[in-house]
């Protein structure tokens, strides 16, 4: 492997050197081109995730041998970086540039330090791959079954992979990845033939790779449910000094663990205050006779019979997901009556989660990759599993009202996760660098920040308020958790009480969102620190251009980068 390494390290050189008379920008280009080539060919379900489909019917090499090659091509990159001056770089690539070189560092730690491919068996479940050929129709089905085939073969490539690199994981990670490779065999079962009925001619070339995939998925569920369950004694807690460095990574923020912490206790005060002053007004409305001042003042009970009565007006399993396309139709007819910001014609489309992605979050939004030409946008959204208790299925809806299902919508989809998404992929700039490395924080900072706004403008009521403030309660507690759960070795009763006695989550939910910061460490603080900086963003901006300044203009321009970490976008604004 150090000869892999001198070997590339001294090809990079060389692309430099032969790079010599261009300017600095000229040489990053030409160098992040190559990098981009060369990363997309190396990690082929990223690349489809992306929209480049030229890798599509393989799937990555999870060895050991490929950890050490990703590790090496990562190294590599990052001596030529330090050949490029940054100061001679224009705003644009100076930005791609640090990008680059952050996401480069990452890796490196990932695969040194964190070794999460010895501990998470999650990460050797291949229906990510193959459920990226099967819900968009990028091409043909007869092509994206050919592409379908070779990563079924691929499979025991990564099983073999996964039983090499595990080494003692933790519990939850492999109770987790036993339940979600079950739903990838599901998959591999009933969703693929779904599509082979379109093309029935290709069966008999495809039933093998079908069959020897399946074979092999339920083989490394038995091998963990038998061999690595049992003895699963690894801590899923990554400690302090790893929190501290992964973080980092994660938000591209100046923010110190500290600073989150402190910032967020006195926010979690006062929210449950502005929650208080909203419930007050619907609580004297819904229970008029009820007028005793003790009662009145008890911050605690006004808040949670309000909360109760909204939680009363539920969707179900069967009614859910059509729930959800009228809000979503609602909501962007809000959004365009109080020109809130330009509202995109691209498709999106509600769908119901598939089972191997269930188990970790309700919803999501996933938008067509920035190399895809003309994808849609999926906003799924997570029924109940089967296997859940009636009394958990009400908990789960109560939750999830529908209410806060207006709210969840303008999170994921308009004017939040959808919108921002398609307007970032519109962004042109020398490098796809900020297209393939997009920030988390900035993503879900926007999605919060969007939440906000349609209850400044008056969308939904006290009703939909109440429930904003909920969640901001909870992306609140979410970076508490998030912390003290993996630093300070917070118990789940700990976590349970916070969540619920303080964010007024329902048991269902906390007891997901403890399993959910156990599994993610980092990614949780994203949504309290994005929605910091994104108002933060607001402020400089209305300080710049006048309070006055119309939303969609200044909107406008916040999403006008791509995606990338607040703070660039801060710089390119000029604030």
């Amino acid at each position: 492997m150090k000869i892999l390494a001198s070997t590339l390290t001294i090809v990079l050189a060389l692309f430099l050197a032969g790079c010599s008379g261009q300017t600095e920008d000229q040489k990053f280009v030409a160098l992040a081109g190559t990098f981009l080539e060369q990363f997309l060919e190396n990690n082929p379900e990223w690349a489809t995730s992306l929209g480049d489909h030229r890798y599509d019917a393989r799937l990555g090499d999870y060895s050991r041998a490929g950890i050490q090659k990703d590790r090496t091509f990562a190294m590599a990159y990052l001596d030529s970086l330090s050949g490029i001056d940054p100061e001679g770089l224009s705003p644009v690539n100076q930005t791609d540039y640090e990008i680059m070189r952050s996401n480069l560092r990452s890796w490196v730690f990932r695969i040194d330090t964190l070794r999460e491919y010895e501990w998470n068996p999650m990460n050797y479940n291949p229906g990510y791959g193959i459920y990226g050929l099967i819900a968009r129709d990028f091409a043909p089905v007869e092509e994206r079954l050919r592409s379908i085939k070779g990563r079924l073969e691929d499979v025991p490539k990564v099983v073999a992979a996964a039983k090499e690199n595990l080494k003692n994981p933790a519990k939850i990670h492999t109770e987790t990845a036993i339940s979600q490779l079950g739903g990838t065999i599901g998959m591999v079962q009933h969703e693929v033939d779904r599509l082979l009925e379109e093309v029935p001619e290709m069966k008999s070339a495809l039933a093998p790779a079908q069959e020897t995939a399946i074979a092999s998925l339920q083989e490394y569920v038995q091998w963990l449910t038998e061999e690595i369950l049992p003895n699963a004694t690894g801590d899923f807690r990554i400690g302090d000094a790893n929190y501290r460095r992964k973080l980092t990574f994660a938000l591209e923020s100046d923010y110190s663990k500290e600073e989150i912490l402190k910032r967020a206790e006195a926010d979690l005060r006062a929210t449950q205050d502005a929650l208080y002053e909203t419930a007050l007004p619907f609580f004297k409305e819904q229970y008029p006779h009820q007028t005793d001042e003790k009662v009145l003042e008890n911050r605690k009970e006004v808040i949670r019979a309000a909360l109760d009565r909204l939680a009363e007006d539920v969707p179900t399993n069967e009614t859910i997901v059509d729930r959800a396309k009228g809000y979503l139709k609602e909501t962007t007819d809000f959004v365009r009556s109080q020109n809130l910001v330009m509202v995109p014609d691209d498709p999106v489309k509600i769908i119901v989660m598939p089972e191997f992605q269930r188990g970790v979050a309700v919803a999501y939004c996933d938008s067509p990759g920035p190399l895809e030409e003309g994808g849609e946008t999926f906003y799924a959204i997570s029924p109940t599993p089967k296997e859940w208790s009636a009394e958990r299925v009400r908990s789960f809806f109560r939750e999830y009202n529908n209410h806060m299902l207006k709210n969840l919508t303008v999170h994921e989809a308009m004017p939040g996760h959808y919108l921002q998404l398609v307007h970032g992929n519109r962004f042109t700039a020398p490098t796809k660098i900020r297209a393939i490395f997009s920030s988390g924080t900035f993503v879900e900072g926007w999605a919060t920040y969007a939440e906000q706004v349609m209850v400044e403008k008056g969308y939904g009521g006290p009703e939909v308020k109440m429930q904003m403030l909920k969640m901001r309660l909870r992306l609140i507690i979410n970076a508490i958790i998030d912390q003290k759960i993996h630093t300070a070795g917070m118990t789940e009763e700990e976590a349970m009480q916070l969540m619920m006695n303080e964010g007024y989550q329902e048991e269902g939910e906390a007891a997901g969102k403890w399993k959910r910061a156990c599994l993610t460490s980092t990614q949780l603080s994203t949504y309290y620190v994005g929605n910091m900086e994104l108002n933060a963003l607001r402020k400089a901006y209305e300080a710049k251009h006048g309070e006055a300044t119309e939303m969609r203009t200044m909107h406008d321009a916040m999403l006008s980068f791509g995606s990338p970490a607040t703070k660039y976008v801060k710089a390119a604004l000029g604030l």
